[in-house]
């Protein structure tokens, strides 16, 4: 899950190859509570360091963004097998600062540093006590991104058409040549992603900036984040808000089918929106303008048109640049227009623009250090999800369960979901035939003894649906205070002045709304 705070496409962000067999990880290894401050052997010098900040050498950032970076161990288990430096942001604090506040966008796969320089008017408020912080994680961004190759193996693709559910075997056999390029292409970060590592780094970060206790804001991935954090080191939590929480229990296949599920019921209100508009593309009818969509979809999958960048722009293209567009309203009027642009004049140009994630050209970096912003991997943000989430899952589908299901999980997907239900039905087949990801997540982050932490969710969320909040509460323990937005998109933080006053206070007071408070919908303010 990606959180968008932007209530504007990024223009200058260029197309990910959302189409193409993105990161499968390799081995996630599960990590009990650590000790913090470098206690551990050869951690010390990663703990002693401090960040030096300076101007971002990028031409877009804005004059008060401070750039820097952290640097952390390739292998916590073996700190001496090398190290990679991770690449932070930060607005100063407007008076006296009480430390950072360190942000994550969410993802798996999104970098924080661009997100901060584009959204940054959004936590200007919490300027007013501390250091806004974001950084982009491991294998995402500048810091060692991971890619799976200029021209990866398409995935999606063995699933489309009927035809091919009978031939589950042509299915397993271009998942297993995507992982072997995926493993060619990602470099040495690749068996050390995963959130059980970039919590650690999260610690190194907190004392390299000269806190205590790690301050934290986390949209949709970010959540995990946070909540494996509270599990590895919770003497050191201060002030925790979690936004859009993800699942924490839940299997890929369990949250690929709710988030089609969540994705679908979002484009039919996009859909109801837009043909009340004179201007929708699809004309005045509603379901008639579900089946436009999914024609439309069809059709570009059959017959891709050129991209922006010289690329073929297909149906699952578009599907996932639907996708990050229906993740808040604020992006409707944007998304209605730029449909119009593909329908009418087959211009790609408007939905790519969604399609957020790496910038530029296929180009590795060279060692740990950090990468040229225009050096990212085009796949990086699609080859970072998958290898985060394959990292975090204990779960591997086998060879025989897949050539005895992909049948049923082909229909109960596209039931699910007629537009999403295929690229999500990915999720399922991603990890297939590599080593298992680690089972602390699902095994060991619960009943974490921190200090009190808000947890926000949304109602109408697509992504993160609201009773992932509150299972995750529930298994968190006595720590969780749960804030009900009545609204919708995905996370509250930029949609809602409700839950912005609310998290804001908490973060800058400590203070914290009653267990099980809520808000009402935007319409209204609250």
């Amino acid at each position: 899950m990606l959180a968008k705070l932007s209530s504007e496409p990024r223009p200058s962000v260029r197309r990910c190859a959302v189409t193409g067999a993105a990161g499968l990880a390799l081995l996630g290894a599960g990590l009990p509570a650590v000790a913090a401050d470098g206690a551990e052997p050869g951690l010390a010098r990663f703990y002693g360091q401090k960040v030096t900040w300076s101007a971002c050498e990028t031409t877009d950032a804005p004059k008060d963004l401070q750039c820097g970076k952290v640097t952390v161990p390739l292998d916590y288990s073996r700190p001496e097998a090398g190290t990679l430096d991770l690449a932070l942001a930060r607005y100063r604090a407007t008076g006296e600062s009480r430390g950072s506040v360190l942000l994550n966008f969410g993802g798996p796969g999104g970098a924080g540093v661009p997100e901060l320089a584009a959204a940054g008017k959004d936590f200007l408020p919490l300027t007013n006590g501390y250091d806004v912080v974001t950084f982009d994680p491991r294998g995402v961004g500048r810091s060692s991104p991971v890619t799976c190759g200029e021209e990866p193996t398409g995935v999606l693709n063995a699933t489309d058409g009927a035809e091919n559910v009978g031939h589950p075997q042509d299915v397993l056999r271009k998942v297993r040549k995507a992982a072997a390029e995926c493993t060619e292409h990602a470099g040495p970060v690749l068996p050390h992603i995963g959130t059980v590592n970039a919590s650690r780094d999260l610690d190194v970060m907190r004392q390299a900036l000269g806190d205590k206790k790690l301050n934290y804001l986390g949209f949709s991935y970010g959540t995990r984040l946070g909540a494996v954090y509270a599990a590895q080191f919770p003497d050191k939590v201060g002030r925790m808000v979690l936004d859009g929480v993800d699942t924490l229990t839940e299997t890929l296949s369990e949250q690929a089918l709710a988030g089609a599920k969540g994705q679908q019921t979002a484009l039919e209100n996009f859909l109801t929106w837009c043909v009340e508009d004179i201007a929708c593309p699809f004309g005045q009818d509603a379901r008639d303008a579900r089946r436009q969509v999914v024609q439309l979809v069809a059709s570009l999958d059959d017959e891709p048109v050129p991209s922006a960048f010289g690329e073929a722009f297909t149906g699952q293209d578009l599907v996932g640049a639907i996708g990050q567009a229906l993740y808040s309203r604020k992006l409707w009027p944007s998304l209605e227009r730029a449909l119009a642009q593909l329908v009418e004049d087959g211009d790609t140009r408007g939905v790519e623009s969604f399609a957020s994630g790496g910038v530029g050209l296929p180009v590795r970096g060279k060692g740990g250090g950090l990468v040229d912003e225009e050096d990212v991997p085009l796949d990086n943000l699609p080859a970072a999800l998958m290898a985060v989430n394959c990292a975090d899952d204990p779960d591997r589908p086998t060879a025989e369960q897949i050539t005895r299901d992909l049948g049923r999980l082909r229909a109960a997907y596209e039931k699910a979901s007629p537009v999403f239900g295929r690229y999500r039905l990915i999720q399922v087949l991603m990890c297939y035939g590599r080593p298992r990801g680690t089972d602390f997540i699902r095994e060991e982050v619960k009943n974490v003894d921190t200090p009190k932490m808000l947890l926000v969710g949304t109602r109408g969320d697509p992504a993160t649906p609201y009773r992932w909040t509150v299972e995750t509460a529930e298994r968190l323990g006595s720590s969780a205070v749960v804030l009900d937005n009545k609204g919708e998109g995905h996370t509250g933080y930029a949609s809602s002045k409700c839950v912005h006053r609310k998290v804001d206070a908490f973060l800058l007071f400590g203070t914290l709304p009653p267990n099980g408070s809520s808000c009402g919908s935007e319409d209204d303010g609250d």
